[in-house]
């Protein structure tokens, strides 16, 4: 059994989408998107330097067309299940059939627009920290005032909130947490201060009209498998506020029989954490097209 993920914000780089363009199409269908939402992916997938395509507004957009790009260019896929990382459930939503991708990049630039603006009310930004018992770190983390705004599974909880805070962690670190790494993005995700884009992304959705998942559809709220068009919808509002809880994805996927996963492109973040949490499990990531012939073999093997 296959199953499709997508990562979140934070997996950009410089120049990742520029390979991408040059398949038959790509480039064609990034201008029809980029049109559309009025943000020229192009220029940012390939042009754009490391603190331009960190914002919010840009890096959101920019993820989700990625991950569409790199998922049709695989073909007709069959997978056993998909899900995706904060942003990542938005590719993951139209991947499942629940929204076309028109909707889905529509979607994602009010979310990243409206997180930008509560990003800007407060300083704010988040970091991993990496080692160290679960339970042990997320009492230390709230100690401190921050929210443990993912908590990854593999030995990894994300830490979220003020800049103050995020200091005073880096001097008072949680019993057995090895390293506290600053993240490539701006603002406190999946926190109380994103509280000003739930509404903003709630007025957003009453434009769109979705359909049930065609696949198993696996939430990060809390690694559920959800089975309505409209409690997807409903949970990628609230996402935006709530702790993304990929663990529980994760315990959900070996559940489900999972034998192999393919992260979209940017990937390498999240199957780095299913090889270490995730034993046995074949893990592929998207990268360039130079990874796409591998993927089709990985397919071929594990989708139904």
């Amino acid at each position: 059994m296959l199953v499709l993920v997508a990562p979140g914000q934070g997996a950009q780089a410089p120049g990742f989408l520029t390979e991408w363009l040059d398949l038959p199409g790509a480039a064609d269908r990034v201008a029809a998107w980029s049109d559309a939402i009025g943000l020229d992916l192009a220029h940012y997938g390939t042009k754009a330097d490391a603190d331009a395509i960190r914002d919010t507004a840009v890096a959101q957009p920019l993820l989700v067309a990625a991950g569409l790009l790199s998922a049709s260019a695989l073909g007709d896929i069959a997978p056993g299940a998909v899900a995706g990382h904060s942003v990542g459930e938005i590719t993951a939503a139209a991947l499942a059939g629940v929204l076309d991708d028109d909707a889905a990049l529509s979607l994602v630039r009010k979310r990243g627009l409206a997180m930008a603006d509560a990003a800007a009310v407060t300083e704010t930004g988040m970091a991993a920290l990496l080692g160290g018992d679960p339970d042990t770190t997320v009492a230390h983390l709230e100690k401190l005032g921050l929210t443990p705004a993912n908590i990854n599974g593999a030995g990894q909880i994300v830490a979220a909130g003020t800049t103050e805070q995020l200091a005073a962690l880096e001097s008072d670190k949680p019993d057995g947490v090895r390293r506290v790494v600053a993240l490539k993005v701006a603002g406190a995700f999946h926190t109380h201060h994103m509280g000003p884009a739930v509404d903003a992304l709630a007025e957003a959705a009453k434009a769109l009209t979705p359909a049930d998942p065609k696949v198993a559809y696996v939430s990060n709220k809390d690694g559920k498998e959800v089975t309505s068009g409209a409690e997807v919808l409903e949970r990628l509002v609230g996402q935006v506020a709530n702790p993304v809880r990929w663990d529980l994805c994760m315990d959900t996927f070996k559940e489900l029989g999972v034998t192999a996963l393919l992260e979209l492109c940017p990937g390498g973040t999240l199957t780095g954490l299913a090889k270490r949490a995730l034993p046995g499990v074949k893990t592929l990531a998207l990268k360039t097209p130079a990874d796409l012939d591998a993927a089709r073999e990985l397919i071929a093997e594990h989708a139904a």
